[in-house]
């Protein structure tokens, strides 16, 4: 082709739109070099970066019930009282006769108390429910993404029966140890109020939990230049009204050097000092809704006060939680994976190189083929280095993505060239549709086949899954489009 022509499929809107998906992609790639070593802004998971995994089992059941004598609502909310009481745990009437029960109680035992209570217990499920998992995630994500860990994914795994009993929680870059340390604690933070004994041993009463704070500042010296460090946060309209009676009722606001504010996390006090003339002088005419929880002086109240904020962020947890499966993977075998990885893809296009030469034997026609399929593989590289991990199940998906995508372009060839003949532009366009609509047709059924893995919570097996639906569109919408035009300006000699 003359330069004329390359200027015109240059043009074609296209054309255009892949260029600058793919100038795009690279942006946000972004190769530099870094140490001497060239890095990319492309994120991994811990099987190709080294990390940990950790499994957390709920400690709560879903239960269904019948009753006789508790036939009306108010003796329904009488009967959850009731059984609240007697298991000192939360119990939830989450549907009509079915209860979850925030607390890890054995079958027989829980039956036998039905049964005392007139009861009758239908079905017994380990687990908490679906709503309550997701408000656990929350929290956990919270909690890692306040220690930096923005790569961390979080995974619940609900049954069939709608009852979650497991959450897994993937760390990459991070060891066992440090996992366990962020992940283990089950983060169940409660504000309470001295009434009597000293402060080794006092004894408290419960002010509010952490669902309740709606804001948290970054550590800072307060006052500022002090070097006397703390932490600011919020307390929600709710919150700051509990705090005010629970201050008032437990003595820290007339006597606060007798009745100290006690944080507890998991039931170990992590922060432990009396209200401020101020605070209490405030609370005893109004609700306060923003606090500071001073840590100290110099460097020893600046590390206080970054592990309180932590335990601020976290929130509470509804149910607790207990470590059931745990797993790692090094670094040194991560690289390895990553080296390997590169290896299976280049071999892959190479391989599909050699097929589509052998097909065609025409260098004009595989050259544009196997540059429209890398690209496609550039654009979705450049989308995970913004919105997801590359893991080796995601890399799996990309692999996938390259053969499925020379398949359609074949597809297009071959309906172009049909009788082994180029076409006039007419019959040239209407070969072109009729192409465009099989391969229309087979990435809808594509997307649809992988669309419930990407919407569950099924670990690397969702990175697949998106990976494949987002490789589709990208043909679909772009490449192929763009493909149609260069090959028929290719084949117009």
């Amino acid at each position: 082709m003359d330069i004329e022509k390359y200027i015109e499929v240059i043009k074609d809107y296209r054309v255009l739109v892949l260029i600058i998906l793919l100038i795009l992609s690279v942006i946000a790639i972004g190769p530099h070099f870094e140490k001497g070593q060239l890095t990319t802004n492309l994120k991994y998971g811990l099987d190709l970066d080294g990390g940990a995994w950790i499994q957390l089992e709920f400690q709560g059941e879903i239960v269904t019930f019948e009753m006789d004598r508790w036939s009306n609502l108010g003796a329904v909310d009488e009967f959850v009282t009731t059984l609240s009481e007697r298991l000192e745990a939360d119990v939830i009437l989450v549907e009509q006769n079915t209860l979850e029960i925030r607390k890890s109680v054995p079958e027989e035992e829980l039956r036998a108390l039905f049964d005392e209570l007139g009861v009758r217990l239908v079905s017994y499920n380990p687990g908490i429910s679906k709503s309550t998992a997701n408000d656990v995630k929350r929290v956990l994500e919270n909690k890692v993404n306040s220690l930096g860990n923005r790569d961390a994914k979080v995974y619940t795994v609900v049954g069939l029966n709608n009852v979650a009993r497991y959450i897994r929680v993937e760390l990459a870059g991070v060891s066992m140890a440090e996992a366990q340390e962020i992940v283990g604690k089950q983060g169940k933070f409660e504000l309470r109020i001295q009434t009597s004994g000293d402060i080794l041993n006092p004894v408290t009463e419960h002010v509010l939990f952490g669902d309740v704070i709606s804001g948290v500042q970054n550590p800072s010296q307060n006052p500022p230049n002090s070097n006397q460090w703390g932490v600011s946060f919020t307390l929600s309209e709710i919150g700051a009204k509990q705090f005010q009676t629970g201050a008032i009722a437990y003595g820290a606001v007339s006597d606060p050097n007798n009745h100290y504010l006690i944080m507890y996390l998991d039931g170990e006090i992590v922060y432990s000092a009396p209200l401020s003339h101020e605070l209490a002088t405030d609370l005893s005419v109004r609700p306060s809704n923003s606090l500071v929880a001073s840590t100290g002086f110099g460097e020893e109240g600046r590390n206080a006060a970054q592990v309180l904020e932590i335990h601020l962020r976290n929130g509470a947890l509804p149910v607790d939680v207990k470590i059931a499966g745990s797993g790692s993977m090094s670094a040194e075998l991560g690289e390895q994976f990553k080296f390997w990885c590169v290896i299976a893809g280049l071999f892959a296009l190479l391989a599909v190189t050699i097929a589509v030469y052998f097909r065609y034997r025409e260098p004009s026609i595989m050259l544009p083929m196997v540059i429209i399929n890398a690209s496609e593989i550039l654009i979705l590289l450049g989308f995970a280095s913004i919105a997801m991990q590359l893991d080796l199940a995601t890399i799996a998906g990309l692999i996938a993505v390259l053969g499925s995508g020379i398949d359609q372009l074949v597809i297009i060839t071959d309906e172009i060239l049909h009788e082994g003949k180029v076409p006039s532009p007419t019959i040239y366009l209407k070969r072109l549709k009729r192409a465009l609509g099989i391969i229309i047709a087979s990435a809808t059924t594509t997307v649809i086949a992988m669309l419930p893995l990407a919407l569950m919570d099924l670990s690397t097996l969702r990175g697949f899954a998106i990976i494949s639906i987002l490789g589709v569109i990208v043909g679909v919408v772009i490449t192929r489009p763009a493909y149609g035009r260069i090959i028929m300006a290719i084949l117009s000699k």
